[in-house]
């Protein structure tokens, strides 16, 4: 019998419960191989099932609890955080936004299937509004569905994962040093995965300063908004700004003419969206587009200090 099954066996649910509980939190621990192993043992007896997925529930739900009160008390830079911490592409917020509202709470059920969307999903509902009953109604039904899912699965292949585990027993060392490169490797991947994203996008950005007094001169640059309809919706934009998805981008770009400065914001870090859109624009010919340094953020430090 493996370690791990003995622990499982002297521990049981708490060791569930803490795997489920960083894995929610946001810590690249992932969950799932936990509650599969945990049904292959309650498939024989040596563990309770129902209480395996009341302590994976109950996980799910303190973490989406303190991240859909960071969503309510913090709003957009809570999210921003989230994505500055993911191994993600830094596009992995706004990319969620608009389906979080085309879906509204219902997405809840069936957010912790979908990686990257679950990281966002609960601080989400908190900065959009979402009434606290209806959050926890579907935070719960999504909870005890991938709980049980997990739990299902290992059940329906207890003999397998059994053989799995007497196997990796009898390596011993080996077994333990293979999972944790194999773990190194996947991190790796996903760092290389980052840089590349943000290699893909060289695109001129431009300073606060710089703007501020182009504003101001003879010829004031065109203000695009490359955020998504939600971030629109929990921050103000800057005044004036054209609002990129809100149109057809080849209509809008054949109203302007092709000399005029152009400046594109967003709200994510490393200022992702708004270089993607000023990449579009300079593929278009507008040599003068630049992203925004600091976004959002910036422009609105620059008003409070200048208030």
């Amino acid at each position: 019998m493996s370690y791990l099954v003995h622990l499982l066996q002297t521990y049981g649910v708490l060791i569930v419960f803490g795997t489920v509980l960083l894995e929610q939190i946001g810590l690249p621990i992932p969950a799932m191989p936990m509650l599969i192993v945990a049904g292959a043992l309650a498939a024989g007896g040596e563990i309770n099932w129902a209480a395996a997925i009341a302590a994976s529930v109950g996980a799910c739900l303190v973490s989406d609890s303190l991240w859909f009160k960071a969503g309510r008390v913090y709003g957009k830079r809570v999210l921003r955080v989230l994505c500055k911490i993911s191994l993600s592409p830094d596009y992995c917020v706004s990319q969620t936004e608009d389906k979080f509202r085309r879906w509204g709470a219902k997405s809840l059920v069936v957010a912790k299937f979908v990686p990257g969307f679950n990281t966002v999903a609960a601080p989400l509902s908190g900065a959009m509004g979402t009434p606290m009953p209806l959050f926890f109604a579907y935070s719960i039904s999504g909870s005890v569905l991938w709980s049980a899912s997990g739990i299902a699965i290992g059940m329906l292949f207890k003999d397998g994962i059994e053989d799995l585990l007497i196997t990796l027993e009898d390596m011993g060392g080996v077994a333990l040093t293979g999972l944790l490169l194999l773990l190194g490797a996947f991190l790796l991947y996903k760092y290389v995965e980052r840089r590349r994203f943000h290699q893909s996008l060289p695109v001129e950005r431009v300073r606060m300063e710089e703007l501020a007094a182009m504003m101001i001169s003879a010829e004031p640059p065109l203000i695009i908004d490359a955020r998504s309809l939600t971030a629109r919706q929990l921050e103000d934009a800057i005044p004036g700004a054209l609002a990129y998805s809100d149109g057809e981008p080849g209509r809008l770009m054949a109203s302007i003419h092709r000399d005029r400065h152009i400046v594109v914001y967003c709200s994510c870090p490393d200022d992702i969206s708004a270089a993607q859109v000023a990449r579009q624009f300079v593929a278009r010919g507008f040599h003068r587009a630049r992203a925004l340094h600091g976004g959002l953020d910036a422009w609105n430090s620059h008003q409070a200090s200048a208030a």
